[in-house]
């Protein structure tokens, strides 16, 4: 019986590295990751192909692996260092300060509540931040990477199976 590659719609294929498969390595009898009970081969002897462990240690030397990283902490450091300052600001405000903090503003809402809905609304504009950030600047770096990643495992699951999967 044939796998079917991934979904399809009118007639066309998508091929998606994660439908179906298997968690790279995992499905290794022994843990040893295809290593013979000889070890490893003598100095004359083949190499062995690369293992999955060895597959992910590369992309995560390589340099889009960096880059997608520096991106993610040239965003989430400094959002996350406002944020936090914003929050310690009203609750030290909220201590030090009761009566800056009950001065009203519109009848009955105070300084408090505008800076307490302040937070809630800081909290979402910064997901969506996160998000958009996300989407624009490493979400194709990082689908990018996954999909070599899952390529190359493939390749090794198949040289080792002997043959195709699909």
């Amino acid at each position: 019986m044939e796998k079917e590659a991934g979904p399809t719609a009118a007639g066309v294929r998508f091929d998606d590295p994660w439908y179906e498969a298997s968690a790279a390595g995992w499905d290794e009898e022994d843990g040893r990751d295809g290593a013979t009970d000889g070890g490893a081969p003598g100095p004359g002897g083949p190499r062995p192909a690369p293992g999955v462990a060895e597959i992910y240690l590369e992309v995560h030397r390589s340099e889009a692996f960096r880059e997608v990283r520096r991106r993610y902490r040239r965003f989430v450091v400094p959002a996350a260092l406002a944020f936090l300052l914003w929050y310690l600001a009203y609750v030290v405000a909220a201590t030090t300060a009761p009566g800056l903090m009950a001065r009203p503003v519109a009848g009955a809402v105070n300084v408090a509540m505008v800076a307490g809905l302040g937070q809630f609304l800081t909290t979402f504009l910064l997901t969506w931040a996160y998000a958009r950030h996300a989407r624009l600047r490493r979400d194709r770096a990082a689908l990018d990477l996954r999909w070599d990643t899952q390529e190359l495992t493939r390749g090794l699951t198949e040289q080792r199976a002997g043959g195709s999967v699909r």
